[in-house]
């Protein structure tokens, strides 16, 4: 009987097998030291005398993930706090800045899930999460001035002329500065620039080509708004040059590329797995991160090309010499909307920011809005008020009612009547910004596709011959000083 035969049911003894050659892919698994007896015979491995059991490569890769799931929650949270912090620090919000909390909150939940074991993620998931992205916007906005919208949604029409949409991560500058943040690896962006990316891919070079089209057709004070591409991990110097040469700004590190040596030909083709290589083709050039050649930073003043001209609507003229903006807000009047606007206007002054809009400007109004104008201070205007009116007036230049085009396709409504139609549309002729405090015909007309260039203010009614009948506040009233 064999001898392995031979022994007892309790007791199993190792047998010697040839030698195995272990292929050298396979070096890392562990090999059999030796079979395990039950009984624990003379000469026969114990489990006290082998080795400690090795980390497998599947534990590893467990607390990699655990711990880069941490890092995540931990941004994810400074995140929304910052974005939080962004929306409130304009009067009125931040337009998108509640679309961009939203995002982050939605990014920390699925980290949440996915730490709960609710859903099971590779470590590259977690490395390609909208985070990165989101990350880029926050930084983009905090990093510029007069930031009046996040991931705003423009309109524009193609090179075939269908109807496009792209989002602007950060629109700045009160209007005049669109940023898209990129918050991809440089390796990644120089590789889809050459051609080598995955199927779908599109270069950002092909992505500013849409953004300089969307801000030709979206100007603000006549002039396109500046594209600037934020570069939050760099940016291949051969894709920062042709961006520059389109005439997008770049911010961000520029680093260099390498052209390796010629691809011998007896090599097989590449097979490399990373972003900087694509499957089954040689390299053509490689990024090299550590070497910087240019960091270009946000400015922390931007240029941008205001417009000189101002068309003064009827509510501004208004506006601009009622009683209530020279210290007569210190009255509780009969009619409800006066004394809304008196108490509106200790609160914050609106002559103030008239006077700087139209500092060194040249100010124009057309013949409808004087006239109009002349006729409702003839009704409801105090002696003080006509005098200032007669001063502003011989400041302005007044023109011919001279509508524009576009301004004659609007159709009329409870909000575009002929009259307002005449004045902004005479703005928009003069190519000049329309100062008013009509609000609701900017909408009804942005509505039908067609966006004046304004400056928005509060209203402000004539009150000077009201004031007989109004109810003086004491004297301690806030009114101002040097009104």
């Amino acid at each position: 009987m064999p001898a392995a035969a031979s022994a007892g049911l309790g007791h199993v003894t190792r047998v010697p097998s040839p030698p195995r050659r272990w292929p050298a892919g396979n070096r890392n698994r562990s090999r059999p030291e030796a079979r395990v007896c039950r009984g624990g015979g003379p000469g026969e491995a114990s489990l006290a005398n082998l080795p400690a059991p090795r980390r497998s490569r599947k534990d590893a890769a467990s607390m990699s993930v655990q711990s880069m799931l941490r890092e995540r929650i931990a941004a994810a949270e400074e995140l929304i706090g910052r974005a939080e912090a962004l929306s409130g620090s304009r009067k009125g919000g931040v337009e998108g800045g509640a679309k961009l909390c939203s995002k982050l909150r939605a990014e920390l939940k699925f980290l949440r899930k996915v730490e709960a074991g609710r859903v099971a993620v590779k470590e590259s998931h977690l490395q390609s999460t909208n985070l990165t992205h989101l990350r880029a916007v926050v930084e983009a906005a905090e990093s510029l001035e007069a930031v009046v919208a996040v991931l705003h949604v423009f309109g524009y029409a193609d090179g075939a002329g269908d109807k496009q949409t792209l989002v602007v991560d950060v629109v700045a500058n009160g209007g005049h500065t669109w940023v898209k943040a990129i918050g991809r690896k440089a390796e990644a962006l120089h590789n889809i620039w050459l051609g080598r990316g995955q199927y779908g891919d599109r270069s950002v070079v092909e992505q500013a080509e849409d953004f300089l089209r969307a801000s030709a057709q979206q100007p603000v004070q006549y002039s396109s708004p500046r594209v600037v591409f934020a570069f939050y991990n760099g940016v291949s110097s051969p894709v920062a040059d042709e961006l520059r040469g389109m005439g997008v700004s770049v911010r961000g590190d520029i680093v260099a590329v390498n052209n390796p040596p010629e691809w011998p030909e007896w090599l097989p083709p590449s097979d490399g797995e990373s972003d900087e290589e694509a499957p089954g083709l040689p390299p053509v050039t490689r990024v090299d991160r550590e070497n910087v050649v240019a960091s270009v930073a946000f400015p922390t003043e931007v240029k941008v090309d205001t417009c000189g001209r101002v068309n003064l609507d009827i509510t501004t003229l208004i506006t601009y010499v009622s009683a209530l903006s020279y210290g007569g807000c210190c009255f509780v009047f009969r009619e409800k909307v006066l004394t809304e606007q008196a108490v509106q206007e200790r609160r914050e002054r609106v002559l103030p920011q008239l006077e700087a809009f139209m500092a060194g400007k040249e100010l124009f109004a057309c013949e409808s809005a004087v006239k109009d104008f002349q006729a409702i201070l003839d009704t409801l205007g105090g002696p003080g008020e006509r005098e200032r009116a007669a001063r502003l007036i011989q400041g302005v230049r007044v023109v011919p009612d001279q509508p524009s085009e576009r301004a004659l396709r609007l159709v009329a409504s409870s909000k575009i009547n002929s009259r307002s139609l005449t004045i902004f549309g005479t703005g928009d002729s003069l190519r000049a910004v329309t100062m008013t405090a009509n609000s609701g015909f900017v909408r009804a007309a942005a509505n039908q596709g067609v966006k004046f260039s304004v400056f928005i203010h509060q209203p402000r009614a004539l009150t000077e011959s009201k004031e007989a009948l109004a109810t003086p506040l004491p004297k301690s009233c806030p009114a101002g000083g040097g009104l």
